[in-house]
């Protein structure tokens, strides 16, 4: 599928990471063109040091990009991933986000096909609270928002979520039924894929 798709994400103990790494993936198995991009930490490496977890992740991506205003210029669609912090994205993120007031004003962000993921320590952690949130900046963007709508056969299994992807994970820091979010989040490229090509191809007016 001719697209270009942007994943951006931010991750304290490696579940976004995962999850947008998952993306990358079954984006590039469709034929587009991927970037994967992290937002930048904010937190002093001092600090990160003592969590393993933290420190594991922040060297595991330490080749990813930050990413920049030319990344969000050059995707056709963006994929937005955010742990919960006490039912909204982190402030790592809202704080790229916060950044980009500029990039807005000059309409950069209009008709950007853009969908969400997040996850948290339970199955009430605030979920659909993050995606709802990223989505209300989106709508500020002029973006075209993808839901996941219960589509996907994994939905149910991987959370029961409409509104975008989400997991949830366990005591020891394992996804909850990893194969079904691996899966959701899968079959929710391909669509949002499938509807970026549409548009570009002029099918969607």
């Amino acid at each position: 599928m001719k697209a270009n798709l942007l994943i951006v994400f931010y991750s304290m103990n490696g579940t976004n990471t995962q999850m947008a790494r998952w993306a990358s993936k079954a984006a590039q198995e469709c034929g587009a063109k991927v970037q994967l991009r992290k937002v930048a930490e904010t937190v002093p490496m001092d600090v990160i040091k003592e969590h393993p977890l933290w420190l594991e992740n922040v060297e595991d991506c330490a080749g990813i990009e930050v990413v920049s205003e030319d990344d969000l210029d050059w995707a056709d669609a963006i994929i937005f991933a955010s742990p919960s912090r006490f039912g909204v994205m982190a402030a790592q993120f809202k704080l790229f986000l916060d950044g980009l007031g500029g990039f807005w004003a000059q309409g950069r962000t209009v008709n950007k096909f853009v969908t969400a993921m997040t996850s948290a320590n339970n199955f009430h952690g605030g979920q659909e609270r993050v995606i709802d949130s990223i989505y209300t900046v989106m709508q500020h963007w002029g973006a075209i928002i993808v839901p996941t709508g219960f589509v996907s056969p994994h939905a149910q299994a991987s959370g029961g979520n409409p509104y975008g992807i989400s997991a949830t994970i366990d005591p020891d820091g394992n996804i909850i039924d990893e194969e079904a979010v691996k899966g959701a989040i899968g079959d929710h490229v391909r669509r949002l894929l499938r509807i970026t090509s549409a548009y570009n191809k002029g099918v969607l007016v």
